[in-house]
Protein backbone atom coordinates (compact mmCIF):
# COMPACT_ATOMS: atom_id res chain seq x y z
CA UNK A 1 0.00 0.00 0.00
CA UNK A 2 1.07 3.60 -0.93
CA UNK A 3 1.94 6.35 1.56
CA UNK A 4 1.12 9.31 -1.16
CA UNK A 5 3.67 11.73 -2.18
CA UNK A 6 5.01 13.56 0.41
CA UNK A 7 6.82 17.11 0.34
CA UNK A 8 8.42 19.86 2.15
CA UNK A 9 7.73 23.69 1.77
CA UNK A 10 8.78 26.68 3.50
CA UNK A 11 6.78 27.45 6.38
CA UNK A 12 4.90 31.02 6.62
CA UNK A 13 4.57 32.05 10.28
CA UNK A 14 0.88 34.21 9.51
CA UNK A 15 -0.70 32.06 7.28
CA UNK A 16 0.25 28.98 9.20
CA UNK A 17 -0.35 30.00 12.74
CA UNK A 18 -3.70 28.67 12.95
CA UNK A 19 -3.00 25.22 11.65
CA UNK A 20 -0.03 24.70 13.77
CA UNK A 21 -1.59 25.90 16.59
CA UNK A 22 -4.08 23.20 16.21
CA UNK A 23 -1.25 20.39 16.01
CA UNK A 24 1.27 21.50 18.80
CA UNK A 25 -1.67 22.02 21.46
CA UNK A 26 -2.68 18.66 20.49
CA UNK A 27 -2.82 15.75 23.36
CA UNK A 28 -0.85 13.38 20.73
CA UNK A 29 2.11 16.67 20.71
CA UNK A 30 2.82 16.69 24.63
CA UNK A 31 6.59 16.36 23.77
CA UNK A 32 6.13 19.31 22.10
CA UNK A 33 5.67 21.22 24.77
CA UNK A 34 3.08 24.12 23.64
CA UNK A 35 0.08 22.36 25.05
CA UNK A 36 -0.94 25.27 26.75
CA UNK A 37 0.01 27.82 23.68
CA UNK A 38 -2.76 30.44 22.56
CA UNK A 39 -2.71 31.42 19.29
CA UNK A 40 -0.73 34.56 19.46
CA UNK A 41 2.17 32.55 21.05
CA UNK A 42 2.49 29.96 18.87
CA UNK A 43 2.47 32.33 15.83
CA UNK A 44 5.56 34.45 17.85
CA UNK A 45 7.59 31.41 17.94
CA UNK A 46 7.23 30.62 14.84
CA UNK A 47 7.69 34.33 13.41
CA UNK A 48 11.18 34.35 16.15
CA UNK A 49 12.33 30.89 14.09
CA UNK A 50 11.80 32.48 10.66
CA UNK A 51 13.60 35.37 11.69
CA UNK A 52 16.62 33.22 13.12
CA UNK A 53 19.81 32.77 10.65
CA UNK A 54 19.94 29.31 12.47
CA UNK A 55 16.39 27.64 12.58
CA UNK A 56 14.46 27.01 9.79
CA UNK A 57 10.89 25.52 9.68
CA UNK A 58 8.47 23.57 7.59
CA UNK A 59 5.15 22.56 6.68
CA UNK A 60 5.48 18.87 5.44
CA UNK A 61 2.76 17.96 2.65
CA UNK A 62 0.87 14.49 1.67
CA UNK A 63 -0.61 14.61 -0.86
CA UNK A 64 -0.54 18.68 -1.33
CA UNK A 65 -2.48 18.73 2.34
CA UNK A 66 -0.21 19.88 5.60
CA UNK A 67 0.38 16.78 7.48
CA UNK A 68 3.85 17.39 9.57
CA UNK A 69 5.98 19.83 10.78
CA UNK A 70 9.18 19.57 10.27
CA UNK A 71 12.27 22.14 12.09
CA UNK A 72 16.10 21.87 11.04
CA UNK A 73 18.83 23.88 12.95
CA UNK A 74 22.82 24.49 13.42
CA UNK A 75 23.49 23.65 16.95
CA UNK A 76 26.11 25.39 17.48
CA UNK A 77 23.87 28.40 17.86
CA UNK A 78 20.31 27.19 18.72
CA UNK A 79 19.19 23.90 21.47
CA UNK A 80 22.21 22.44 22.14
CA UNK A 81 24.57 25.33 22.50
CA UNK A 82 27.85 24.19 24.98
CA UNK A 83 25.76 20.10 25.64
CA UNK A 84 28.36 18.71 23.34
CA UNK A 85 30.83 19.43 20.77
CA UNK A 86 29.63 19.80 17.58
CA UNK A 87 30.81 18.54 14.22
CA UNK A 88 31.30 20.39 10.96
CA UNK A 89 27.78 19.12 8.79
CA UNK A 90 25.81 18.74 12.02
CA UNK A 91 22.45 19.75 11.53
CA UNK A 92 19.63 19.34 14.53
CA UNK A 93 16.08 18.28 13.54
CA UNK A 94 12.42 18.38 15.07
CA UNK A 95 9.76 16.62 13.68
CA UNK A 96 5.89 16.42 14.29
CA UNK A 97 3.34 14.45 12.55
CA UNK A 98 -0.25 16.38 12.54
CA UNK A 99 -3.31 14.75 14.24
CA UNK A 100 -5.46 12.77 12.48
CA UNK A 101 -9.03 10.57 12.62
CA UNK A 102 -7.24 8.29 9.58
CA UNK A 103 -4.14 7.30 11.15
CA UNK A 104 -2.45 5.97 8.20
CA UNK A 105 0.19 2.42 8.57
CA UNK A 106 3.90 3.39 8.36
CA UNK A 107 2.82 6.95 7.87
CA UNK A 108 5.20 8.61 10.57
CA UNK A 109 8.01 6.39 9.22
CA UNK A 110 7.88 7.88 6.75
CA UNK A 111 7.75 11.08 7.65
CA UNK A 112 10.86 10.96 9.10
CA UNK A 113 12.22 9.26 6.51
CA UNK A 114 11.64 12.18 4.18
CA UNK A 115 12.55 14.62 6.85
CA UNK A 116 15.92 12.80 6.72
CA UNK A 117 15.68 13.01 2.72
CA UNK A 118 15.29 16.50 2.74
CA UNK A 119 18.02 17.23 5.09
CA UNK A 120 20.55 14.98 3.62
CA UNK A 121 19.91 16.90 0.54
CA UNK A 122 22.28 19.61 1.69
CA UNK A 123 25.41 17.99 0.73
CA UNK A 124 26.68 20.02 3.44
CA UNK A 125 24.95 17.72 5.76
CA UNK A 126 26.78 15.42 7.18
CA UNK A 127 25.18 14.32 10.51
CA UNK A 128 21.91 15.02 11.85
CA UNK A 129 21.68 15.14 15.77
CA UNK A 130 18.02 15.19 17.82
CA UNK A 131 17.75 15.37 21.29
CA UNK A 132 14.07 13.81 22.32
CA UNK A 133 12.85 13.64 25.61
CA UNK A 134 14.26 10.53 27.36
CA UNK A 135 10.81 8.69 27.70
CA UNK A 136 9.52 9.36 24.58
CA UNK A 137 10.30 5.56 23.68
CA UNK A 138 7.89 5.88 20.33
CA UNK A 139 10.33 8.65 18.77
CA UNK A 140 13.55 6.60 19.51
CA UNK A 141 12.31 3.67 17.98
CA UNK A 142 11.41 5.46 15.19
CA UNK A 143 15.31 7.26 15.24
CA UNK A 144 16.74 4.12 15.32
CA UNK A 145 14.73 2.63 12.55
CA UNK A 146 16.39 5.58 10.15
CA UNK A 147 19.87 5.11 11.25
CA UNK A 148 20.44 7.20 14.36
CA UNK A 149 22.83 5.95 17.62
CA UNK A 150 22.03 7.14 21.04
CA UNK A 151 25.21 9.29 22.55
CA UNK A 152 24.22 10.06 25.83
CA UNK A 153 21.57 11.71 28.10
CA UNK A 154 21.60 15.35 28.26
CA UNK A 155 20.13 17.71 30.38
CA UNK A 156 18.39 20.45 28.41
CA UNK A 157 16.53 23.13 30.64
CA UNK A 158 13.03 21.64 29.51
CA UNK A 159 13.84 18.19 29.60
CA UNK A 160 16.14 15.08 30.23
CA UNK A 161 17.34 14.31 26.31
CA UNK A 162 18.74 11.52 24.68
CA UNK A 163 21.23 12.89 22.23
CA UNK A 164 21.57 10.50 19.63
CA UNK A 165 23.49 11.09 15.66
CA UNK A 166 22.79 9.93 12.57
CA UNK A 167 25.24 10.05 9.69
CA UNK A 168 24.29 10.20 5.94
CA UNK A 169 26.21 6.24 5.52
CA UNK A 170 24.07 5.62 8.83
CA UNK A 171 20.76 6.63 7.35
CA UNK A 172 21.50 5.17 3.55
CA UNK A 173 22.18 1.49 5.47
CA UNK A 174 19.16 2.22 7.52
CA UNK A 175 17.10 2.24 3.83
CA UNK A 176 19.23 -0.78 2.56
CA UNK A 177 20.93 1.42 0.02
CA UNK A 178 24.74 0.39 -0.54
CA UNK A 179 27.41 2.83 0.38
Amino acid sequence: MSIGTLTVRALDPLKDAELLHSWVTHPKAAYWMMQDAKLQDVEREYMRIAAHEHHHAFVGLHDGEPAFLMESYDPRYVELVGLYEPEPGDVGMHFLVAPTDRPIHGFTRAVITTVMEELFADPRTRRVVVEPDVSNKAVHKLNEAVGFVPAREIDKPEKRALLSFCTREQFLAARGVAV
